[in-house]
């Protein structure tokens, strides 16, 4: 049999652990017998079958590749920056974080279903552990990407040889398409993300002096509206006042109007009373 130019271990395991599970051992033994290199056929033949959530990862990773190169590529962002976040911030980050790998977990549960496969929500749960792992650390972001896994990952797992061991074949062999960007990319993805911190600051305080500025408004229209209101009541108080003066006024001239015929009055009061009385004596008389 003819040598296959440009194949490779993790090529071939790559390809075999998408196969559906129930193909997947006379897949390997089939393509072990094409394969003229004697050593490579037997690393091929003996390829253990991938766990169900193992699987389904893998199967993610090559039938949506484009989504999950972005979140991982999100998931090392957020490692990098979550050094410069507060509590707060790493807070509602770890939350976006958990409905990211929770949605991508459903996704690749469903694609898995759709090929005719029966996913369990306890496959689905070891499949958004294996997601996880992938967003807190870089090696196990490679073995996810490697479409190569042979068993689900462990989050809490801070042993890089767990990486390794859960994936067929190097793990480095998937770092080519993960390669480092050019210097001057990084510096200007940096850059962005510092401009785009100073942009959230200035945000947050523009948002923070809109508040303060509403607050006062709020105030200025409460008392200003109080003030017109003292104002129109001084007014309707100085008008009284000056019906008052004026009624006054106009009483006290009636008032000293009838001074002289109050004493005019009583004057003929007094006249009257003498008469009554010289009257009432020269009737005593008689």
């Amino acid at each position: 049999m003819a040598r296959e130019a440009h194949v490779s271990f993790e090529g071939i395991a790559a390809g075999l652990y998408a196969l559906p599970p129930k193909e997947f051992t006379a897949a390997r033994d089939a393509r072990a017998k094409q394969l003229a290199d004697a050593a490579l056929a037997k690393q091929v033949r003996a390829l253990r079958k991938p766990l169900l959530a193992a699987w389904v990862v893998n199967l993610f990773a090559r039938e949506q590749t484009a989504a999950l190169r972005g979140a991982l590529e999100l998931a090392s962002e957020l490692r990098e920056a979550q050094d410069d976040l507060d509590a707060r911030a790493l807070s509602a980050l770890g939350r976006q974080r958990r409905a990211l790998v929770r949605a991508l977990a459903q996704q690749a549960s469903e694609l898995a279903r759709a090929r005719g496969e029966k996913i369990t929500q306890a496959t689905t749960d070891a499949v958004e552990q294996t997601l996880n792992a992938a967003m807190f650390h870089a090696d196990a972001a490679l073995a996810v990407a490697s479409g190569r896994l042979i068993r689900p990952l462990d989050a809490a797992s801070d042993d890089d040889a767990d990486w390794v061991d859960a994936v067929a074949g190097s793990l480095d062999a998937g770092a080519a398409a993960s390669a480092e960007r050019p210097a001057d990319e990084v510096a200007a993805r940096r850059a962005r993300k510092t401009a785009e911190g100073e942009l959230r600051t200035a945000e947050s305080a523009l948002a923070q002096a809109e508040r303060e500025n509403d607050a006062l408004e709020r105030k200025w229209t409460t008392a200003s509206e109080h003030a017109d209101r003292a104002v129109e009541r001084v007014a309707e108080l100085e008008a009284e006042l000056a019906r008052v003066k004026n009624d006054a006024t106009r009483h006290a001239k009636d008032r000293d109007a009838l001074d002289g015929r109050r004493v005019e009055a009583r004057g003929r009061v007094d006249e009257a009373k003498r008469a009554v009385q010289d009257a009432q004596a020269v009737l005593d008389g008689f």
